[in-house]
C-alpha cells in the first residue's frame, strides 16, 4: 500500500468507528485527517460528507472514509461534489470491487450496520485495491463526471 492520507469524518452516529479506523489506519503506517466530528453530540451529516469532498477536491486527502448510521445520508453529501465518487459497503466484497470497477475515492460506512471488525475489513479492502483502469470500467467512471 503506498503511502497515503486519508481523511476521515463521521457524524454523532458514527463517532466510535471513526476513532477505531482512525486507529486502524495508524496502524497501517498511514496518514489521516480528522475532519470530525469529535464528539457523539448531535451533528448534521451533510456537513461532513462536505467536509471529506472538500478534502479530496482541495488535495489534502487521496481517499476518504465517511462513517453515519447507515452510510446512506453521509455518501449522499458527499456526491453531490462532482469529483468524489463515495461508496456505501457492506463487506470486504463490496469495499475491494467499488475501487476496482467504481474507482470510488471514498468509502462510506455504516455503524448501525457493519460491526467494528467488519468495518477494518472494509477498509483495508478499500486502501489495498486499485482501479482496474480498463476501458469498460474507465468509459462508465468517465460517466460519472
Amino acid at each position: 500500500m503506498n503511502k497515503i492520507t486519508v481523511a476521515l469524518a463521521s457524524d454523532h452516529a458514527g463517532f466510535a468507528l471513526k476513532e477505531e479506523l482512525k486507529t486502524e489506519i495508524t496502524r497501517l503506517g498511514l496518514d489521516y485527517l480528522d475532519l470530525g466530528t469529535n464528539s457523539s453530540d448531535s451533528v448534521d451529516y451533510p456537513d461532513f460528507g462536505r467536509a471529506i469532498a472538500d478534502a479530496l477536491i482541495e488535495g489534502r486527502a487521496d481517499r476518504g472514509v465517511i462513517v453515519c448510521g447507515t452510510g446512506i445520508g453521509i455518501s449522499i453529501a458527499a456526491n453531490r461534489v462532482n469529483g468524489v465518487r463515495a461508496a456505501v459497503c457492506h463487506d470486504a466484497t463490496t469495499a475491494r470491487l467499488a475501487r476496482e470497477h467504481n474507482d470510488a475515492n471514498v468509502l462510506a460506512l455504516g455503524a448501525r450496520i457493519v460491526g467494528t471488525e467488519v468495518a477494518k475489513d472494509c477498509l483495508h479492502a478499500f486502501l489495498s485495491a486499485t482501479f482496474d483502469g480498463g476501458e469498460r470500467h474507465q468509459r462508465r467512471v468517465d460517466k460519472l463526471g
